[in-house]
């Protein structure tokens, strides 16, 4: 190999480690409709990319590696056993038989075997066939019958009863440089080994067929049968080897004669480097341009994550907004100045009387709440209380719905449900919203005090705001941040109105009408912001339940760059 020959090889090993990487860190976790077969597509890489690319990327002169796999009984462990001569890997009558892979090498190839360089998740164990296995090896047999330079691997069968069987299969024979395949006449044209068939052509994998256990008047009728099939699957040039349906010697083995042609071609590609090479060279050139379409399918199914978080960010974001808003309506549209409200406020002015006297000139409504005031104690605890309860309903109500609104939507959204089945919590608000809301207002209130204090900039309005008090103007104030009538209906309008019209217009008395304005507004903005606050935290809830999933921003980006990165450089 020249330098610059090394140097492209070494390129490619570390573009396709890269795309091992990116693939390995990538994740699908939303319960979205393309969830199963994104999370197949990436395990089936990893697998391939271990298997078999990087490792053969890594040592393109190690020996071939021939995975023999088949359906049930197709008889793959005594056309193992009967090709190496014999007994190395269990077979009978009980199914599934082949549980644990045997790979079989010449002693001169150990190395290349016996330690993880293929197959890294299977631990590597050596002993009889009729010793037990743990599942999760490999066992490695030496026989020096087989011809050096290739070894045979005895896979589970690819329709076992036994899911773990059946992906073991499919693992196995992705680390293939060649797969035999082993069938019978009887189920030659089965739908599972065409499916595998199928991938197999897909990839570029080189294929041969192993008919077993045919008669010998059937063979001119179904060979020519299973050919066309090949061919109408894109494998049109891989061999058929009939093996006639004949008696086994004493020890379980095909006889010579019905393995002849079999045996024959399997010693001439091992004794023959150019004709491995051949065949390793078209199976790793498919599997490396099969990578570029798998990881667009990863792809395509990491963006609909992304799609599926923004969907559920979205709905979140829209319940949260329209709790914001709910709120905001709620402090102009008169919901504010109801019932309780209304009542104190009635305590706090004095009798019924006074409503009457709505159309008076200033100076009287102002001596009648002066009056009213020197008389005897105004409730004003009371009025603040029924404000600070009217409020804190308010943001608890829409806090509630938003909720519950948000959680409805997640289970109609790809991978909600199984959200909000994780966290059934995100379908109320926080166990601790009440007091938090409570605490709010308070500070909104002392805020709105604040305001008050800090606009009493003469001695003339220092003490008109002593002749009702801090907290009563306070009060005053509230109640025209909260003035509008528009969700009031009948008598309510009218008393709702009366209520702001005269606190506005005492409160004008003291600081003007632009001062006033001015006053309302930065009381309404400032609880406003708290309630934003308040509802970020909230909504922040179902955030860092899509975060506790795992973060796959970018992920799509990164698997797209190293595809990408691979094409260039094997181009």
């Amino acid at each position: 190999m020249t330098t610059s020959e090394a140097t492209r090889a070494n390129e490619l090993v570390g573009a396709v480690t890269g795309l091992r990487d990116a693939v390995a860190a990538s994740s699908l976790p939303l319960h979205t409709p393309g969830q199963g077969q994104g999370q197949a597509v990436r395990r089936e890489l990893i697998h391939q990319l271990d298997d078999y690319v990087i490792p053969r990327l890594r040592s393109i002169d190690a020996p071939l590696l021939a995975v023999v796999g088949g359906s049930t009984g197709a008889g793959k462990s005594t056309l193992v056993n009967s090709i190496v001569g014999s007994v190395v890997s269990k077979s009978g009558v009980l199914r599934p038989t082949t549980t644990s892979p045997v790979l079989v090498h010449h002693p001169d190839d150990k190395r290349w075997f016996a330690d993880q360089r293929i197959l890294p998740t299977l631990s590597r164990v050596t002993g009889s066939p009729g010793e037990e296995t743990q599942p999760g090896t490999v066992r490695l047999v030496e026989s020096a019958s087989l011809p050096a330079g290739m070894a045979l691997l005895d896979a589970p069968d690819i329709d076992s009863v036994v899911q773990a069987n059946r992906e073991l299969a499919n693992q196995l024979l992705a680390a293939a440089d060649l797969w035999l395949f082993v069938t019978t006449a009887a189920r030659y044209a089965d739908a599972v080994p065409w499916d595998l068939l199928r991938t197999a052509a897909e990839r570029g994998t080189s294929v041969a067929i192993v008919l077993d256990r045919i008669a010998p008047e059937s063979v001119e009728e179904i060979r020519p049968h299973l050919a066309g099939m090949l061919r109408e699957q894109g494998l049109p040039t891989a061999p058929i080897f009939t093996v006639p349906e004949t008696e086994l010697t004493r020890d379980g083995s095909l006889p010579p004669e019905a393995m002849g042609r079999l045996r024959a071609w399997l010693d001439a590609l091992a004794s023959d480097s150019r004709a491995r090479a051949v065949v390793v060279s078209q199976t790793l050139k498919g599997a490396m341009g099969s990578l570029s379409g798998r990881t667009d399918a990863l792809v395509s199914a990491s963006i609909e994550q992304d799609r599926a978080a923004e969907g559920l960010l979205r709905a979140t974001d829209e319940s949260y907004g329209a709790a914001t808003q709910g709120v905001k309506d709620g402090m102009t549209d008169g919901t504010l100045l109801r019932g309780e409200v209304l009542a104190r406020w009635q305590e706090f002015v004095g009798t019924g009387e006074f409503f009457r006297q709505v159309e008076s000139t200033l100076s009287k409504w102002r001596d009648r709440v002066t009056a009213a005031i020197k008389g005897q104690p105004a409730p004003a605890e009371d009025l603040g209380e029924a404000l600070q309860s009217g409020v804190a309903n308010l943001l608890v109500s829409h806090a509630s719905a938003a909720a519950a609104d948000t959680a409805r939507a997640w289970r109609r959204l790809p991978g909600g449900e199984t959200l909000v089945a994780s966290y059934p919590e995100l379908a109320k608000p926080s166990p601790d919203l009440v007091p938090r809301v409570e605490a709010l207002v308070r500070e909104w209130q002392g805020e709105v005090f604040d305001i008050v204090r800090s606009e009493g900039g003469n001695r003339r309005t220092n003490a008109r705001i002593a002749a009702y008090g801090v907290n009563g103007i306070g009060l005053f104030l509230m109640l025209v941040s909260f003035a509008a009538t528009g969700g009031l209906t009948g008598a309510e309008v009218g008393i709702a109105g009366g209520t702001s019209v005269l606190a506005q217009r005492v409160l004008e008395a003291i600081f003007g009408d632009q001062a006033v304005r001015e006053m309302a507004a930065k009381a309404r903005k400032s609880l406003l912001a708290r309630v934003e606050d308040l509802y970020a935290v909230e909504q922040s809830r179902y955030a860092e339940a899509l975060a506790s999933l795992g973060d796959t921003t970018g992920q799509s980006a990164t698997l797209a760059r190293a595809a990408t990165r691979v094409r260039e450089v094997a181009a």
